[in-house]
């Protein structure tokens, strides 16, 4: 990963795919376009909507949802024909290329033609441009990772990238482009059920040793933990309590029927949030949390950057900060958590974590700091890989293309994707509280193509019944060019029309994301 906000604009050619950029990630979206409008760099867009950046971009590819590892891999096999490929680069740094090589051989531009609908000429075209303008950068976000083959579509885009000598380059990478504004310092500190902090796993003993002396406790368990989605289906099961901190699964999880289930069949369910949100209301007790600007602490964005945060003012109420709640939870049950402050709590996390060693408080009250920084005198490492992979030589791993769970057929004919708007942000927990912003987006809209609304016989502002096989929605309408025929987008800010009532919850097998962006519904006009 690069770093994306600037390093964008070094960029000679930037890819794009299952990111509406300008919506969710504004600030970058602005990179993109003074990458493009000032430094003449060329944009492709492979998007299924006809999202805004489609009007500066040079290519837009409108694939069938879904279809995102036959679109790569047909990208790869055009490369690899006209002899474009960086060959000097596969040699020297990368392995196995000779696998993905005889992987991509069948996904001719005629055959990717069929599975994605993209037009012969355009996937020739976006190819080449990919490899021929260098350097190249690759942005994505949940369009490609909230599938069942989510895992397969980000190594895709890496076998991609090292395809044409794109990683550990200025202006190159594949980079994620995080959804909410601290995931990756959730991630880096250890928030997943395989790692420790800075990525260091359980199942390694000497891990499990520095961290059981630093902590004082005797034994560490060595077993990996389950995700989110693996712990709703077993509350009430193997899982009698949970303790949910800054999550409104009854929103933002797939398959919300299923989900309210398990968590109503919880002995104990503990909620810690700053606003009471519809999972807070299943509580049995509500814990009060400081929001960003009450508290002292840091964020890692998505460029892997280290920030400050400091408090700009008091907590109402009663309501702490999220450390503070749980050392005051852990000391009443038998473990003293003693931080004097969050920056002792940093402290513990450069003794501990290789990659912020040398990200201390002091450094950082002049400066962020991207990690690894594993010394007080490194200066940050903007560009993963730039002289090798932390494996030693990129692995090219060959992915072929499995459809989603879920397509549409004769009861259900339309696809149901969902995502999020310009003015709201995630479960609408913050930005709907605000007046403003509900003016300018005050409901659910489900988007739907004109041609399709000429058959439903609807027109703006009309409401319609989208149901799947999960359950039903009533929304009003928007009728627009922006989504493809048979597509229907709905957001999922709103509690009042939750569209994860629909959702399937069939799960990436490594990743455990659900498919929120592809599901079979049929769409009728309501009463």
């Amino acid at each position: 990963m690069t770093n994306p906000y600037q390093d964008v604009l070094k960029s000679k050619v930037i890819l794009i795919t299952g990111t509406n950029t300008t919506a969710n990630h504004p600030i970058i979206a602005n990179y993109i376009h003074e990458a493009v409008t000032k430094n003449g760099a060329k944009l492709i867009v492979v998007d299924p909507r006809r999202i805004k950046l489609v009007d500066i971009s040079h290519l837009w590819l409108r694939q069938k949802i879904g279809t995102d590892v036959a679109w790569i891999n047909g990208f790869m096999n055009i490369i690899i024909n006209e002899n474009l490929q960086a060959q000097t680069y596969i040699d020297e740094r990368t392995t196995d290329y000779e696998e993905v090589k005889k992987c991509v051989a069948k996904y001719t531009p005629d055959h990717v033609s069929g599975i994605t609908g993209i037009p012969v000429n355009d996937l020739i075209a976006a190819a080449r441009l990919y490899a021929t303008e260098k350097p190249g950068s690759i942005l994505y976000t949940m369009g490609i990772t909230q599938h069942t083959s989510g895992t397969d579509n980000v190594k895709s885009l890496a076998n991609l990238a090292m395809l044409c000598g794109n990683v550990g380059v200025d202006g190159g990478g594949v980079n994620p482009l995080r959804g909410q504004n601290n995931v990756q310092g959730a991630c880096d500190m250890g928030g997943l059920p395989n790692v420790f902090s800075g990525y260091q796993v359980v199942t390694d003993e000497a891990n499990r040793e520095k961290f059981s002396k630093a902590w004082n406790v005797s034994k560490l368990p060595d077993k990996v933990g389950m995700t989110v989605t693996e712990m709703i289906p077993a509350a009430g099961k193997k899982i009698k309590a949970l303790y949910i901190m800054g999550e409104n699964p009854m929103l933002s999880d797939a398959d919300l029927n299923h989900v309210e289930k398990g968590l109503s069949a919880l002995d104990f369910l503990v909620v810690q949030d700053i606003f009471l949100t519809e999972t807070a209301k299943l509580a049995d007790v509500v814990l009060p949390s400081a929001c960003f600007a009450e508290k002292e602490g840091t964020f890692s964005n998505t460029e892997r950057k280290v920030l400050r945060v400091r408090k700009a003012l008091d907590a109402p109420g009663e309501a702490l900060p999220d450390h503070a709640i749980i050392a005051a939870i852990a000391e009443k049950m038998g473990y003293a958590m003693d931080y004097a402050d969050a920056s002792a709590i940093m402290a513990e996390i450069n003794s501990l974590t290789p990659s912020y060693g040398g990200i201390t408080y002091s450094r950082l009250e002049k400066e962020g700091l991207t990690w690894p920084c594993p010394t007080v005198d490194h200066p940050g490492t903007p560009v993963l890989h730039r002289q090798g992979f932390a494996r030693g030589k990129g692995l090219f791993i060959p992915i072929e293309y499995q459809p989603p769970v879920e397509l549409p057929d004769a009861e259900y004919p339309f696809l149901l994707t969902t995502g999020r708007v310009h003015q709201h942000y995630h479960t609408g927990t913050m930005s709907r509280k605000g007046g403003a912003l509900n003016l300018l987006y005050p409901e659910a809209l489900a988007e739907i193509n004109g041609e399709d609304a000429k058959a439903l016989n609807v027109v703006d502002g009309d409401y319609v019944h989208i149901v799947s096989r999960r359950g039903s929605l009533r929304i009003k309408t928007l009728v627009s060019d922006t989504t493809d025929r048979g597509v229907a987008f709905v957001p999922f800010h709103f509690f009042e029309a939750a569209v994860n009532k629909l959702t399937i919850g069939a799960l990436d097998p490594v990743s455990k994301i659900p498919e929120f962006k592809v599901c079979a519904v049929k769409i009728e006009k309501a009463a």
